[in-house]
């Protein structure tokens, strides 16, 4: 156990979770295991700059990540993007969090490796760093370098493997965790149900029990 800690290390996990499914939720909780967390903030986003916007609207996907997560002690639910009207932009959540926790508490953001290839397209990506560490999950059939080699070499800056560093930093380090490979994926899963096809293997019950009261992805396969 680490011992010398500022504070519990925070972790904040951001999607659309367009549904939320397991692809979600079990690489995190081995992340957990790996990185020493007691405590992941989920917080869905209302507008993603850089995706589609969401199939489903911002109760629906908050009600999913709820009922996803009420057996799940590690999770616990943050609004504060769903109640935004303007696009979500990760830097200034981060720094709005950084704000009510104090320039000394551990912080990190949980992203998967699909998303740290596209990092520098991200809106003022060299300051998150500055704000938080990255802990980054494994994800089937993305590369493990970057594709320009300014951004290798910033990314080689931050990385570590020491997850004391984690612990003992408030924000700075990037941390590759080896997290098991689930090859799901939400458009997977909206493919599926508009061909009327069981998704009991890709999502937790109760995500589909709702999916199904409110009609959800009918007609929403390519969405």
């Amino acid at each position: 156990m680490i011992n010398d800690a500022l504070a519990p290390l925070l972790a904040v996990y951001g999607g659309t979770f367009d549904p939320v499914h397991y692809g979600h939720l079990r690489p995190v909780e081995a992340l957990a295991q790996l990185a020493q967390l007691s405590r992941v903030i989920i917080m869905p986003n209302n507008v993603p700059p850089h995706r589609p916007q969401p199939v489903a609207n911002s109760l629906q996907r908050k009600e999913m990540v709820a009922l996803a997560i009420a057996d799940r002690p590690l999770f616990e639910l943050d609004e504060r993007e769903l109640r935004r009207s303007t696009p979500s932009y990760t830097v200034d959540t981060l720094n709005a969090i950084r704000q009510e926790k104090g320039a000394r508490q551990p912080l990190a953001f949980i992203i998967g490796q699909d998303s740290l290839l596209t990092l520098p397209q991200w809106h003022q990506y060299q300051r998150l760093p500055q704000l938080c560490h990255l802990l980054v999950c494994r994800r089937p059939g993305y590369a493990l370098t970057m594709s320009q080699p300014e951004h290798q070499v910033w990314l080689n800056q931050h990385l570590t493997q020491d997850i004391h560093e984690l612990h003992r930093r408030p924000a700075g380090c990037i941390y590759l965790a080896d997290t098991p490979l689930w090859d799901i994926s939400a458009t997977l899963i909206r493919q599926r149900l508009e061909q009327h096809q069981t998704c009991d293997d890709l999502l937790p019950p109760a995500v589909a029990d709702y999916i199904q009261r409110q009609g959800l992805y009918q007609h929403t396969a390519n969405a």
